[in-house]
């Protein structure tokens, strides 16, 4: 990755629609962030998927590219949701990442003033994501912007063998299941 530029405050920030381009940048920034969220052991994608779920033939999902004096320095990787309480679609930002070289000086809050314009652009009803309980800094910069923590709610995941497990199983195994 090219360096970054001195850390001048007046240095020009920019947020554009990410392009097949940047598929790469994204991927090594992904890879930064799985290891700073100490999850680079669970990382499984590679480039050639990446760019063929936000650029192939069925989107999956959008970036958003965040540049400092001219030079890309963090990405926001969102995809439309929906809520049926609200009837509305939504926004769900799976990642916000600027690289460490960059961070304090206003990027991460352009990149969330454009998803938020995008959503309501796009009549959103909200625009969520997850974070990590011990990234105390990123808490405190979302509660910073208005956002609120979502009690109550425990997030589920299904992967791997087991998710394959369930869909090969017959819908009529699941009578009695306490659902």
């Amino acid at each position: 990755m090219p360096s970054p530029p001195a850390a001048d405050a007046s240095a020009a920030l920019r947020v554009r629609a990410g392009t097949s381009d940047d598929v790469a940048f994204v991927f090594a920034c992904i890879r930064d962030l799985a290891e700073f969220e100490k999850l680079l052991h669970e990382m499984q994608a590679s480039e050639e998927s990446l760019r063929e779920h936000l650029f192939g033939e069925r989107r999956y999902a959008e970036i958003l590219i965040g540049e400092i004096g001219g030079e890309r320095a963090g990405y926001a990787l969102f995809f439309s949701s929906y809520s049926t309480f609200l009837t509305r679609p939504g926004i769900f930002l799976e990642d916000l990442f600027v690289q460490p070289a960059f961070r304090g000086r206003g990027l991460a809050t352009a990149l969330l003033i454009e998803l938020a314009r995008l959503a309501v652009k796009r009549g959103c009803g909200r625009l969520e994501w997850s974070v990590l309980d011990w990234n105390r800094r990123a808490i405190d910069f979302y509660d910073s912007l208005g956002a609120v923590p979502v009690r109550g709610w425990i997030s589920y995941r299904i992967t791997g063998q087991p998710l394959a497990d369930l869909a090969a199983r017959p819908a009529s195994s699941l009578a009695g299941s306490p659902e």
